[in-house]
């Protein structure tokens, strides 16, 4: 028994801690320092996933995204931007994740285009402001009529033209003169060589005038001022050339380096010496494009036509567009069925420098879409659908961005009344602007805000009605009608339908329905 007694027991097991702190044989010692994760980003995020990239709880991310004052919850897709700010935060290592090998793929064939350089035509865009006669200046160079059939003497989107004049070849982009077009201007001298500028000699230099010389000297592009209505008796070009260099586009003959023409639409005169003055400044510029490779180009221009389907105007920009070719273009891709010149001439191709209009897209490009001829139609579905879903991505991020601002707008500004838009156009470009002009006529000062719910192309369908039953909406037809089963609906619904020819009476009448 005394023996039992002095037996010692089993020491206890230690326990979890024990053998933590320990850091013994089979015990973990505990980190010093904080584990920072490689974290790499695509353009649009959601809150869960950013989390689980970085082994933190969702809650942590939102508590984070709070005290930048983003208002998050856990489903929330977030743009890279923002998710780039919150790994720094956390102090992980961000990285942007290089876009997927087809697109890596297409960019080096683009930007590797090699080959013989040759001349090519001149692309010369004109702009100026409203009812200054750029059109009617087209028209006499082309001997054509555009400007008759045009709503209100006003051109309403970008017409692409090209021209063989007794000298040589030219491209012309005609863009409008409205304040709602700037960013039609702006993509009209992007894929210009020349910009030619129309002043009215007896109306002298107006706003349009002005933004269009800050988007000719944003792009580079060297200027040619047309000084037209010279054949008026109020003509006065020194009043146009005063105010010209007030805007720092000086005169040759002040000692500046613009070439400033007196020119009439109307009889002609001085036109031959503009054509000279083009060539004469292309001839500087030493144009060239390689014609053996495969085709690049920029939509200028893209419509839904009742009885051909996507149209998209290209302007070629290298290689030679043949009927046939498979192209690539943003979220679109397509065999070319179809090319149309300007004056709906069927053309088998078109080389550097030409505008064609083009059939057989899957559905309507965006207007300034990059145009790339590809060999491989497997491979350019999958860029598309992968360029379609990442849009898709980036649209989703917006809308829930836009939803939690109107939200709190709504909240601050007590319940502010919405007027809602379903809009559709002829043209992308012109859906852009008019879309564009409409949301800005949202003000602080104003009783209702304006929001464009959907904005498309092509013919008002069952669908937009629809959606503008849904969001009771107004629906708004620039240069389109509502088919036979969509107005049975409109009129079914008691929905407010209404059509426009002209981008400045759409304003004006949301104007007053805005203002009450």
């Amino acid at each position: 028994t005394a023996g039992k007694r002095g037996r010692r027991k089993n020491p206890a097991p230690p326990t979890r801690r024990d053998t933590l702190d320990s850091g013994g044989e089979h015990g973990s010692e505990r980190p010093t320092a904080p584990v920072v994760h490689d974290v790499e980003l695509p353009d649009s995020i959601s809150v869960t996933e950013l989390a689980r990239t970085m082994s933190v709880t969702a809650a942590e991310i939102i508590k984070v995204l709070m005290q930048m004052g983003v208002m998050a919850t856990i489903n929330q897709v977030r743009d890279q931007d923002t998710a780039l700010l919150v790994v720094e935060e956390r102090g992980h290592v961000a990285k942007v994740a290089t876009d997927n090998v087809l697109e890596e793929e297409l960019k080096q064939q683009v930007e590797e285009i090699q080959g013989e350089r040759l001349p090519r035509p001149p692309v010369v865009t004109i702009m100026g402001h409203v009812d200054h006669g750029k059109t009617s200046l087209l028209d006499y160079i082309r001997r054509t009529k555009v400007a008759d059939a045009e709503a209100g003497g006003i051109t309403q989107h970008i017409g692409a033209y090209h021209v063989e004049t007794g000298k040589g070849m030219i491209s012309f982009l005609d863009t409008p003169g409205h304040a709602a077009f700037t960013a039609m201007r702006a993509r009209g001298a992007g894929v210009t060589d020349i910009v030619i500028l129309v002043v009215a000699a007896d109306d002298g230099v107006k706003p349009q005038t002005q933004e269009a010389i800050q988007h000719a000297k944003a792009a580079g592009v060297p200027l040619i001022i047309a000084v037209n209505k010279m054949d008026r008796e109020e003509a006065d070009p020194e009043r146009v050339k005063n105010e010209m260099s007030a805007l720092e586009v000086i005169p040759e003959d002040w000692g500046g380096d613009t070439m400033f023409l007196p020119v009439s639409a109307k009889t002609g005169a001085g036109i031959d010496e503009l054509l000279d003055a083009i060539l004469l400044q292309a001839e500087l510029l030493e144009l060239t494009a390689v014609h053996d490779c495969p085709a690049t180009g920029i939509v200028v221009e893209s419509s839904l036509d009742k009885g051909r389907g996507p149209v998209a105007t290209i302007l070629v920009q290298n290689g030679v567009l043949k009927k046939g070719d498979l192209l690539l273009t943003g979220t679109e891709y397509g065999r070319v069925r179809a090319m149309f010149d300007e004056t709906g001439k069927q053309v088998a191709e078109a080389g550097p420098s030409i505008p064609v209009q083009v059939l057989g897209l899957s559905s309507v490009p965006n207007a300034g879409d990059d145009v790339v001829v590809v060999a491989d139609e497997r491979k350019a579905r999958e860029l598309a659908e992968l360029r379609m879903e990442k849009s898709r991505d980036q649209r989703l991020a917006q809308q829930q961005q836009a939803r939690l601002e109107d939200v709190f707008s709504s909240v601050r500004d007590g319940q502010t009344p919405t007027v809602n838009i379903v809009l559709k156009s002829d043209v992308q470009g012109s859906a852009e602007a008019l879309s564009d002009a409409l949301t800005r006529i949202t003000s602080d000062e104003r009783e209702v805000k304006v929001k464009v719910v959907s904005s498309g192309v092509g013919g008002l369908t069952e669908s937009d009605v629809n959606l503008a039953v849904a969001s009771n909406a107004i629906i708004i037809g620039f240069n389109v009608r509502a088919d036979a089963s969509s107005k049975q609906l409109i009129e079914d619904n008691n929905i407010e339908l209404k059509y426009y020819s002209v981008i400045y009476n759409a304003i004006d009448d949301v104007k007053a329905a805005a203002s009450g």
